[in-house]
């Protein structure tokens, strides 16, 4: 078997971390070309590239570029390209790998989604702000319609469950939310609620940003946005029930009655090794459920009034397909200030509500008309953040 070319977005975070451990366990069914890293830890940058020795090293932060280059021959490399700034990461995801995994956190992975599509990788996305914040650009750009893979645990279950059924058969999608950090509490349990609270995910080991918007729900929020591009799935055929276990990663619902789960334990590396191998499986990507254990699986329904954020991510996609790209970048704005004790935790859906509310589309959906709207939203986000 020809090993299949990767190239890797956001190499040294959680989900690219990850990756590489599916990789390694792995030997000849992947070849790393290209990695892609913020360049924040040159010495672990360096200690990936020793392992892998990919073709291409993109550092995103051009000032630690001299320090990732210094850490590569320490480690007794030098023979590998070292390129800088956004335009070196879109370099990384337009080498032509077989495939390009985002696992770049943020709307900054547009770009490199596109830029992949375009080279004619088959794009496996952990980088669901490609699709909130230009789903439309995304899908105008595919080339064939299994070009882009999610790799998202709930969207991953979901492309799986359809394999039992027609498109055609589908009645609704059902995204399952662990409920995060305060799942049960009320509003006004939420008054007081402290970054340290904030970043205690009861089920998954994530970054401080998606921990802190699976605490707001406003990650669940962008995954129905998502949800709606990847499966071409109106949004009042999107659904989401709590499931404290976070072992049914997400279900399909027929129009028989037939409704189709995936469970599997909590860990990204299933829908990451399932995002580099697509259409076929890794064996043992993870241990499987240990059905010799008594457990309960529950699921409860959203509680609306304290966790707003999924109805404010429908409305603003009913609005325009630039209200979304609004949303998300205020709530990036709102999440660094919650972080840095400028905002309180309730303010941070609050605050994007009133972004949402202010913009005025334009009339077109076209890449730069995407970063203008948020840009436009962080100013708006930052002068409302100031004002309180």
């Amino acid at each position: 078997m020809t090993p299949r070319s990767i190239s890797l977005l956001g190499s040294t975070g959680s989900i690219g971390v990850q990756a590489l451990d599916v990789i390694a366990r792995n030997p000849g069914r992947f070849d790393v070309v290209a990695l892609a890293a913020g360049g924040s830890d040159p010495v672990a940058l360096a200690a990936q590239v020793a392992a892998i020795r990919p073709r291409l090293v993109a550092v995103a932060d051009e000032t630690k570029v001299s320090a990732v280059a210094e850490a590569c021959a320490s480690a007794g490399i030098d023979d590998v390209e070292i390129v800088g700034g956004s335009s070196g990461v879109v370099q990384a995801a337009a080498v032509g790998a077989d495939v390009v995994l985002n696992g770049i956190t943020g709307s900054v992975g547009l770009r490199p989604t596109l830029a992949a599509i375009s080279a004619g990788s088959t794009v496996a996305l952990a980088n669901k702000e490609s699709l909130v914040a230009g789903g439309a650009l995304v899908k105008a750009a595919l080339r064939r319609p299994d070009q882009l893979v999610p790799v998202d645990s709930e969207h991953s279950a979901i492309a799986q469950a359809l394999r039992g059924g027609t498109g055609s058969e589908v009645r609704r999608l059902v995204l399952t939310a662990s409920g995060g950090a305060f799942r049960g509490w009320s509003r006004e349990m939420l008054e007081t609620v402290s970054l340290d609270q904030a970043l205690k995910h009861p089920n998954w080991l994530m970054g401080p940003v998606v921990t802190i918007n699976t605490a707001t729900l406003v990650n669940k929020a962008l995954e129905v946005i998502e949800a709606h591009w990847l499966f071409d799935m109106p949004y009042d055929r999107i659904d989401v029930v709590v499931h404290p276990q976070s072992m049914v990663h997400s279900m399909v619902e027929f129009f028989d009655g037939s409704t189709l789960a995936q469970a599997s334990p909590p860990d990204m590396r299933l829908p990451i090794a399932l995002g580099l191998a697509w259409p076929d499986r890794v064996a043992d990507a993870i241990p499987g459920i240990d059905w010799t254990r008594a457990s309960a699986w529950e699921f409860e329904p959203l509680d609306e009034e304290a966790f707003p954020a999924i109805a404010l991510a429908r409305s603003a996609a009913a609005a325009s397909d630039l209200h979304p790209a609004v949303f998300n970048a205020a709530n990036e704005q709102c999440v660094a200030a919650f972080v840095d004790g400028r905002l309180p935790f309730l303010a941070i859906v609050e605050t994007v509500r009133a972004v949402v509310e202010d913009y005025e589309f334009p009339g077109a959906v076209e890449l730069e008309a995407v970063e203008d709207a948020e840009r436009w939203a962080r100013a708006r986000a930052d002068a409302i953040i100031a004002s309180r």
